[in-house]
């Protein structure tokens, strides 16, 4: 008689299980929203192009401004409360945009208010969530781990969409977020039925000496900044983070006032494009143990501009096909390089720097993405909006220059965990010393 649960691998991970049941509920939730809060400013409003860009601007700032000492506090709190926080915090923010429209005193400054301390709250959860799984799983298991997770993402990009799309022509936008805020109460509650012990981290700096803030943030930059493979990482994400939401910011703009389409449509449109995020988050682990890490890495980053050119150059006459295809290969290509290069980064990097390693990279490639919705913004105000998602894609292709010309390119499998790298001086000269120069370690490319 057949099995209808698998009983090997992480199937049978009672834990990873609650976790990526959470992950499930909350993206789906957020999928709703990412169309309903610009569909509210722009159908409810009546927001500009640049104003609905800008509202992705105060949604991502955070991650400017927070994400590298929230790095320092995850590596010194359990991470499972601050995930449960993060959750609470966001829904109740949420709520509060029905509440305001029911009682006819919704405004725009409410919006960048919401997206803003949402923005917040996501800083803390996501440094968290990636330093958290390596605590779940064996260190073998971390790309199986990621994958499953991202089936979740995918899932949730595949029907999200659609059913925001529904809600937002049945319910109208701003009742559609209360969606949101429900996913995000239901993540809490998975996540407060993890049973896996967690222990306090120690607050001690790599010399055994007393911590400080800004002593244990040097750490993560140094491990960061001190490795070739990283830096690279780095460099390629924020390069195609900025020219893509240089072109993303206005996105649902011009689905609506260039090409006409409804929201049902909309989001119709991104569920069946999502069917290639899907494909990749299936298939990421057997990629990469086929390629290896470098070049499927190129690969991805590489492919990523020229779908990008297929939503840009979508007829008014007959767009679908267009859309669809671009969004497919897109969604594919994305999702395989985020499942690679979180597992890498998460398999090299010690245990007591999982939330800093993570904060600096966050920081890194994060930080671009309000910068490249602002711009984006008002890109299309001067050159319009098409050619704006043009530009984007064009800038994003070249993104994969970084890991070609680096030494990550040879990389094939998993490496094994590594120590703390020297930081070269000149990435961090003015620095002020917090003690004995860090010690070098090979690099495991």
């Amino acid at each position: 008689m057949p099995r209808l649960w698998p009983r090997d691998g992480l199937w049978r991970h009672s834990d990873l299980l609650t976790l990526w049941s959470a992950e499930t509920v909350s993206q789906f939730g957020t999928q709703v929203s990412q169309l309903a809060l610009p569909l509210v400013a722009i159908l409810v409003l009546d927001a500009s192009a640049f104003e609905v860009a800008a509202l992705g601007t105060v949604e991502f700032l955070p991650f400017l401004l927070f994400t590298l000492p929230a790095g320092v506090w995850v590596d010194r709190l359990r991470r499972r409360p601050i995930l449960i926080a993060g959750d609470f915090g966001r829904a109740a923010l949420l709520a509060t945009i029905p509440a305001a429209y029911l009682l006819d005193v919704l405004t725009l400054g409410q919006l960048y208010v919401v997206g803003f301390l949402v923005g917040t709250c996501t800083v803390f959860f996501d440094v968290s969530y990636q330093s958290y799984l390596p605590s779940l799983v064996e260190r073998e298991q971390i790309i199986d781990g990621n994958s499953k997770l991202e089936i979740s993402r995918s899932a949730a990009q595949l029907g999200g969409p659609g059913l925001g799309g529904l809600l937002v022509q049945a319910l109208t936008a701003p009742y559609a977020v209360l969606a949101d805020a429900i996913s995000y109460l239901g993540s809490g509650i998975f996540i407060l039925a993890i049973r896996k012990d967690e222990t306090a981290p120690e607050r001690a700096t790599k010399d055994g000496a007393g911590s400080s803030l800004w002593a244990e943030l040097k750490e993560g930059l140094h491990f960061v900044l001190g490795n070739p493979n990283l830096r690279a990482q780095a460099g390629c994400t924020a390069t195609s983070n900025f020219f893509f939401t240089f072109g993303f910011s206005i996105i649902v703009v011009y689905f609506v006032r260039t090409l006409g389409l409804s929201p049902g449509v909309i989001g119709l449109i991104l569920s069946l494009s999502a069917v290639g995020s899907m494909v990749g988050a299936l298939t990421a682990r057997r990629i990469s143990d086929r390629f290896g890490i470098g070049p499927t890495t190129i690969a991805t980053t590489l492919l990523q501009g020229p779908a990008f050119l297929l939503i840009a150059l979508a007829p008014k006459s007959s767009p679908y096909p267009f859309l669809v295809s671009g969004g497919l290969i897109l969604g594919f290509v994305i999702v395989v390089y985020n499942i690679v290069q979180v597992s890498y980064r998460q398999a090299i990097c010690p245990p007591r720097l999982q939330g800093r390693m993570n904060s600096v990279m966050r920081f890194m490639v994060w930080g671009t993405i309000p910068i490249g919705s602002l711009a984006g913004g008002a890109a299309a105000g001067i050159v319009g909006l098409q050619n704006t998602i043009v530009i984007g894609a064009i800038g994003g292709s070249l993104s994969f220059l970084w890991i070609l010309l680096s030494p990550q390119r040879h990389l094939r499998e998993m490496p094994e965990p590594i120590g703390d790298e020297p930081v070269p001086t000149e990435l961090v000269a003015g620095l002020p010393s917090v003690g004995d120069p860090l010690t070098a370690a090979d690099d495991a490319a």
